[in-house]
């Protein structure tokens, strides 16, 4: 196994704090359903130490652990819908800052009508790149980014 080069122990106190959370939940699950850690710890392909330390939130447990157990507790949700593009507000507060930008007219005249971003960016930005984006995640990442833009406009209008 690879030499971490932060020790775990240097992570943020927030992630540490949302591991050991994860480790309490996984406690209670597994106690729930009446088993051991020795039998989770089959069921994961990991040793009954390991599965202690899992329980205890030691973040030098391998990710692909912990995601099993949270496999074990309900294998229809999706980790990786935490992470979905839709759901990266913070990337698209800046994809619509970006297209704010470039759309700001070169000359502000006060008194000519100005589109909105909405009206100019959204009918382009719906339509998915062609090899890049599939049609459902466009429409989505366009979804995510009208909201986006409604909730922008009520805080400056």
């Amino acid at each position: 196994m690879p030499k971490q080069n932060v020790s775990p122990l240097e992570h943020p106190q927030a992630v540490l704090q949302e591991i050991e959370r994860l480790a309490q939940h996984i406690v209670v699950a597994r106690k729930r359903r009446g088993e051991t850690q020795a039998q989770w710890a089959r069921k994961l392909g990991v040793s009954q130490p390991t599965m202690a330390r899992i329980e205890r939130g030691d973040p030098s447990v391998a990710m692909a652990s912990y995601v099993m157990c949270l496999w074990l507790i309900n294998p229809s949700l999706g980790l990786a819908d935490l992470v979905a593009p839709a759901k990266d507000h913070a990337a698209l507060e800046r994809e619509v800052a970006k297209v704010r930008q470039q759309r700001r007219p070169r000359q502000a005249n006060a008194f000519a009508p100005v589109q909105t971003v909405a009206e100019t960016a959204l009918p382009k930005l719906s339509q998915p790149a062609p090899n890049r984006v599939s049609r459902a995640h466009g429409n989505a990442a366009a979804a995510g980014l009208a909201a986006l833009l409604a909730v922008s406009g009520k805080k400056t209008g």
